[in-house]
C-alpha cells in the first residue's frame, strides 16, 4: 500500500510487534498503548472514561485492541483459533456495539478484543482512505500519547474527517476535546517557561471547529494580560531604578513575584532583584564620583572618572556615570584652557600628563603639550624664545582641537616679539644705572602700547627705572641734610629738616626723607623744650609744686616733651591736693570733738596715693580712732547709750574698729533688761489624823 502523506513518517519507528516476533505479549499480561494525559488549563488533570470508543464491524486486516481502564492503555493482542470464534450474526454485534458506543460504555479497544481481530494496526503502513473508523481513532490514539503539539494535531486530523452522524462521534468527540485541552496544556507550559509567542502560537493551531476552540482565545487573552502585568510591574521597577528610588524598585520587584508566570515571578524576578542590588552598590560609588567631580581639584576630577568607569554598561547608572565622564572631561579641559590663559604652562603640562587614555583625548593631550612648550618659550621674553612659541603654535591646523586657542595665543605673540626687541633695548641702557641711561630706558620702555600683551611688564621696568633715577637724584640731598644734622643744635636741625624738605612726594627716597625730618625735628624740639622741664623739676624738688607747674605748661601741645610735661604737671598737682586734704584733716581735728575727729578721717582719706603727704595719713587716722574711742569710754560711765553712738563715728579700716566694735556690742548688752524668776509658791501640806 501507499503511506498516506497526513501521517506522520515518526510513526515508524513505534510499530507494534506481530505474533510471534519479540515484544508481543499476550492479552493477559501484554502492553498497551498508553492514552494520552490532558490536563486542564488550570493544570489539573481532567478525568478520562475507562474504555475507548468501539470499533466498526468489519474485522480483517485490523487487529482488534484490547479495553482500557483507569491504569492500562489498550494493547493489540493476538487473534483466537478460528474454531473457537461463536458464530454469531455480524449484524446483531455491529448494532450492539454501535449501541454500546454510543451510550459510551465500551471503548474501541474493548470492542477490538471482543472481535479478536487477527493482527496489530500498523498505523505508519496504512492506507487511509480506505481504513476503518476504528483504525482512525487507534492510530489517533497512539499518536495523541507522545503529547506533542504536532502529533495531537495530527490526531485531531485523522479523525475529524469522520462525518459528523457517524456511530463513533460522541468517543471522536470527548477525545478531540481532551486532546485540545492537551494542545492547550502545553501551550500554559511554554507560557510558564516565558515564551508567550509560542504559547500563543500553539494554542491558534487548534481547529475552529472543534469545541475547544472557544477556549483558546480566552486561554489567550488571560497569558497575553498577565505578560502585560508582569511587563508593566518590570517597566516600573526600572523606571524607579533610574530614579534610584531602591525601596520603591524593590516594591516592584514584590509584586512581580506575586505575578501567574513562573517566568516573570522567577527569573525575571530574580533579574530586577540583581539590577536594585547593583544600583545601590554603583549609585554609592557614582555620588562619590560626583563629588570628587565638583571639586574643581584636577587630581579629585581624575578620580571621579576612574570611579565612574567602574559603572557597568548593564547598569542603570552606566547613562549617567558616562555623562560624568564626559563632564568631567570637559571640565579638566576648561582648567587646563584657563591655565593658558593665565600662560601657567606648568598647570597646563600637569592635566596634559594625568589625561587618562580612555579618555580619547589624545589630540587634545597632544594641542595641550603643545601650546604648554609654546608658552614656557614665550616666558623667556626673548625674541628667539618667540619666534619659538610661534612656531609651536602656527603648528596646529585649523581641524584641531585647540586650534582656537593657539591663534589667540599666536596673535598676541606677534604683537609682543616686535616690543621685546624694545624692552630689551632698554633693559640693556639699564645695565650701567646712570640717570642718563636709566632714563633712556625708560623712554624705550615707554614706546610699548597699552595694548600690547607686553605693555604691563614695560610699566612695572618703568617704575623700577624711575625709582632708580629718583633715588640717583635725591640720595645726595638726603646726604647733605644727614651732615648739617650731626653738628647737633637746634640750628643745625632746622637747616637739616630744610635741607631734606626738598625731595618732594611721591619720589624715591620721600618717605625717607619724612622719617629722617622726624626724627630731627623731635630732637631740636627735645633741646628747646627741655630746659623748662628741668626747672620745673628743679622748683618740685624745692617743694614749690604752683611755680613747677607754671613752668612745665609752657611745654605746649605737639611738642615732643609735650606728654612727659603733662605727667609731671598730673603729680605735682595730686601732691598739692594731698597737702591740701590733709592740712583740711588737721584743722578738723582741732576741735577734738568726737564728730571733728571722724571728719577729720574722713578728710585725711582723700589724700591722692601718688602724694607724699599719703604716706603720713595712716598715722593720723589711726590716733584720731583712738581719741574718739577714748571719748566714747568716757562717756560709757555716765550714758551708755551716747557712749555707743559715739563708738560708732569710728571708722573700719582703722587701728581702733575691732576693740570699738567689741565695746559696742558689751554696752548693747548691758542696756539690755534683766527679768527676774519670782520665787516658787509654799506647798501646804495637809497633816494626816493621828490615829
Amino acid at each position: 500500500m501507499t503511506r498516506n502523506r497526513d501521517i506522520s513518517d515518526r510513526w515508524s519507528a513505534a510499530r507494534s510487534p506481530k505474533p510471534g516476533q519479540v515484544g508481543w505479549r499476550s492479552p493477559k499480561g501484554g502492553a498497551r498503548p498508553k492514552p494520552p494525559v490532558a490536563r486542564s488549563v488550570s493544570g489539573a488533570a481532567p478525568q478520562r472514561p475507562a474504555t475507548p470508543p468501539p470499533p466498526p464491524p468489519p474485522p480483517p486486516p485490523h487487529r482488534p485492541v484490547q479495553p482500557q481502564d483507569s491504569h492500562q492503555a489498550a494493547a493489540p493482542v493476538p487473534p483466537a483459533p478460528e474454531e473457537n470464534r461463536p458464530r454469531w450474526r455480524m449484524n446483531g454485534w455491529f448494532w450492539a456495539i454501535l449501541t454500546v458506543a454510543i451510550s459510551g460504555g465500551i471503548g474501541f479497544t474493548a470492542v477490538a478484543l471482543l472481535l479478536k481481530l487477527p493482527a496489530v494496526p500498523n498505523c505508519p503502513a496504512t492506507f487511509w482512505p480506505t481504513a476503518s473508523a476504528s483504525m482512525r481513532l487507534y492510530c489517533a490514539q497512539l499518536a495523541a500519547n507522545k503529547q506533542t503539539t504536532k502529533d495531537l494535531l495530527e490526531a485531531i486530523a485523522l479523525v475529524e474527517v469522520l462525518p459528523g452522524d457517524h456511530a463513533l462521534r460522541p468517543e471522536i468527540n470527548r477525545q478531540v476535546e481532551l486532546w485540545s485541552l492537551d494542545i492547550l496544556k502545553i501551550g500554559e507550559e511554554q507560557f510558564q517557561a516565558g515564551k508567550l509567542t509560542e504559547a500563543v502560537a500553539v494554542a491558534r493551531k487548534i481547529p475552529s471547529h472543534v469545541p475547544a476552540f472557544k477556549l483558546v482565545q480566552d486561554q489567550i487573552d488571560r497569558w497575553e494580560g498577565i505578560w502585560k502585568q508582569a511587563e508593566e510591574i518590570y517597566q516600573q521597577g526600572e523606571q524607579q531604578l533610574r530614579q534610584s528610588n531602591w525601596n520603591q524598585a524593590f516594591r516592584e520587584a514584590v509584586r512581580l513575584s506575586a505575578v501567574r508566570n513562573n517566568y516573570w515571578a522567577t527569573t525575571r524576578y530574580e533579574e530586577l532583584v540583581d539590577k536594585i542590588q547593583l544600583g545601590r552598590e554603583e549609585s554609592g560609588k557614582l555620588d562619590q564620583a560626583y563629588k570628587l567631580y565638583k571639586s574643581n581639584n584636577v587630581d579629585n576630577i581624575l578620580q571621579a572618572i576612574k570611579l565612574a568607569e567602574e559603572i557597568s554598561p548593564s547598569s542603570y547608572a552606566y547613562k549617567e556615570a558616562q555623562d560624568l565622564i564626559a563632564d568631567s572631561s570637559s571640565q579638566l579641559i576648561k582648567i587646563a584652557q584657563n591655565r593658558l590663559d593665565k600662560r601657567d604652562w606648568q598647570g597646563v603640562m600637569e592635566i596634559a600628563n594625568k589625561l587618562p587614555a580612555k579618555l580619547k583625548l589624545d589630540e587634545m593631550q597632544a594641542d595641550l603639550t603643545n601650546l604648554a612648550q609654546a608658552i614656557s618659550r614665550a616666558e623667556e621674553g626673548t625674541v628667539s624664545g618667540l619666534e619659538v612659541a610661534i612656531a609651536n603654535a602656527q603648528s596646529l591646523t585649523p581641524a584641531r582641537p585647540l586650534y582656537d586657542k593657539a591663534q589667540q595665543l599666536l596673535g598676541r605673540w606677534q604683537l609682543e616679539i616686535q616690543d621685546v626687541a624694545r624692552l630689551q633695548k632698554a633693559r640693556d641702557y639699564a645695565q650701567t644705572p646712570t640717570v642718563n641711561n636709566l632714563v633712556a630706558a625708560i623712554a624705550e620702555a615707554q614706546l610699548v602700547p597699552s595694548n600690547n600683551p607686553r605693555y604691563s611688564e614695560a610699566n612695572t621696568q618703568i617704575k623700577q627705572w624711575t625709582n632708580q633715577v629718583q633715588t640717583l637724584e635725591d640720595r645726595p640731598i638726603l646726604t647733605r641734610a644727614e651732615e648739617v644734622a650731626s653738628f647737633g643744635g637746634v640750628a643745625s636741625l632746622e637747616a637739616a629738616i630744610q635741607e631734606a624738605s626738598a625731595i618732594g612726594s611721591g619720589r624715591a627716597l620721600y618717605q625717607e626723607a619724612q622719617n629722617k625730618i622726624g626724627q630731627w625735628r623731635r630732637n631740636a624740639q627735645r633741646l628747646q623744650d627741655q630746659p623748662y622741664l628741668d626747672q620745673a623739676s628743679s622748683l618740685a624738688s624745692a617743694g614749690n609744686y604752683p611755680a613747677a607747674i607754671s613752668s612745665a605748661q609752657q611745654i605746649r601741645p605737639g611738642r615732643t616733651l609735650h606728654s612727659e610735661a603733662q605727667g609731671k604737671i598730673s603729680s605735682w598737682q595730686a601732691e598739692i591736693q594731698g597737702q591740701q586734704r590733709l592740712q583740711e584733716a588737721y584743722q578738723s581735728a582741732a576741735s577734738a570733738t568726737p564728730q571733728a575727729l571722724a571728719n577729720a578721717i574722713r578728710v585725711a582719706r582723700q589724700v591722692p596715693n601718688s602724694s607724699k603727704s599719703r604716706a603720713s595719713v595712716p598715722e593720723v587716722v589711726n590716733r584720731w580712732a583712738y581719741q574718739i574711742l577714748s571719748m566714747a569710754q568716757e562717756r560709757s560711765s555716765t550714758n551708755v547709750s551716747d557712749a555707743i553712738a559715739i563708738g560708732k563715728l569710728i571708722p573700719s579700716g582703722t587701728a581702733a574698729y575691732p576693740a570699738a566694735q567689741s565695746q559696742i556690742q558689751a554696752w548693747q548688752r548691758s542696756l539690755e533688761p534683766i527679768y527676774l524668776t519670782p520665787p516658787p509658791q509654799p506647798i501646804t501640806e495637809l497633816a494626816e489624823p493621828v490615829n
